[in-house]
Formats: structure tokens, C-alpha cells, sequence
């Protein structure tokens, strides 16, 4: 069921950015960007525990988390690393970041903090976040993680 929802929600992702989306551009580099400021990322765990109760799909955010648990890989079709974030808010959410394009977030940990710039979608369970990478096909802005003084993209 989870699965059959992941790829529902990269369809209606992929129409969405190919006929139109909001910028949500990647930093530039590591050394160049600056920290999200902390106001910045208590109105996007607002927003996404607004798009939690409104079960939206298809919401560009950005925010960060603290790992709460993390998953096995999904590999089936395109190989994505998977991680439960908990949100300032108390909320929790799905990570899945695409392995086949972006690399694996390595030593990750329960307790680490990570920062996130993707596409939320709703399910029951908290949502799930994902195009957490460059689109090789430039039909869509990048999203990125940040972990341990790297970006992932």
C-alpha cells in the first residue's frame, strides 16, 4: 500500500513540475549557503502539519528534523534510503531520499539532525518526503538534504 502511494504521489509530482511548479531552488553549495534560520523552520513544520491536516499532496517544503528511527532501504524500482524524521512540532514524516540519483546519507543515526528541501505528500501516517534530489531530467527544481555539514542532492 505504501509503495503503491510513493509512486502515485512521483506521478502526480513529476505532471505537476513538468507543466509548472514553485521555485524551490537548491543552495548553491555547502560553504556558500547560510543556515536556515530557526523562525524559517518553525512556519515550515507549521505548514507541514497544515498540509497533515488538509491531506495535501504535491507541498513544496523545506525544514529539518531528528531522526527518530531509521528504515531499510526500499529497493524495489528506484532505490531510496529511508528514515523517520521528528519535527519540532512532534510530528513525524517519511524520508525518502533516492539513492539511484543522489548519495546515501552515510552514518546516519537516530538522534542526528537533518535538514530537508522537498516535496511533502500526505498519508495517514505523517506524510512522506521526498524528490530530495536533483531532477537529471531538468523538469523540476532540485530538493537536498543536509547532514553532517554535507549537502545531499
Amino acid at each position: 500500500m505504501m509503495r503503491l502511494l510513493l509512486v502515485a504521489a512521483i506521478a502526480v509530482t513529476y505532471t505537476f513540475y513538468h507543466f509548472g511548479s514553485q521555485d524551490t531552488t537548491a543552495p548553491p553549495s555547502v560553504t556558500e549557503q547560510s543556515p536556515v534560520t530557526s523562525q524559517v523552520l518553525s512556519d515550515a513544520a507549521q505548514r507541514i502539519e497544515q498540509a497533515f491536516r488538509q491531506r495535501e499532496h504535491n507541498v513544496a517544503v523545506q525544514s529539518h528534523g531528528v531522526v527518530a528511527k531509521v528504515l531499510a532501504d526500499d529497493n524495489d524500482g528506484s532505490r531510496h534510503q529511508r528514515f523517520i524524521l521528528k519535527l519540532e512540532n512532534g510530528m513525524t514524516v517519511l524520508v525518502a531520499h533516492n539513492i539511484d540519483l543522489a548519495p546515501r546519507l552515510e552514518g546516519l543515526k537516530v538522534g542526528d539532525d537533518v535538514e530537508f528541501n522537498g516535496i511533502y505528500e500526505w498519508n495517514a501516517k505523517g506524510g512522506v518526503i521526498h524528490w530530495t534530489h536533483h531532477d537529471p531530467r531538468g523538469r523540476h527544481a532540485a530538493g537536498w538534504l543536509r547532514y553532517g555539514g554535507r549537502l545531499y542532492q
